[in-house]
């Protein structure tokens, strides 16, 4: 899965920092403004990620296609 904005991408440090974060402070997520801007971000990213599992096939289907000629 490529697109995946709902949570927050950490560094190696912070990764490493997350052994000892007993607490859960490390635990970090991307914010909206409201629950509508949350789930439009989501349906966003969900129909990024079709379009480009649909690219992905079409393109294999021209090259397959292609082949045959």
């Amino acid at each position: 899965m490529k697109n995946f904005k709902l949570f927050a991408t950490p560094s190696f440090l912070t990764g490493a920092a997350r052994l000892v974060d007993i607490g859960g402070v490390f635990d970090k997520y991307n914010s909206s403004r409201s629950e509508e801007e949350a789930d439009s971000r989501a349906l966003a990213s969900d129909w990024s990620v079709v379009g480009d599992d649909l690219r992905k096939v079409m393109t294999q289907m021209e090259r397959e296609i292609e082949s045959t000629r």
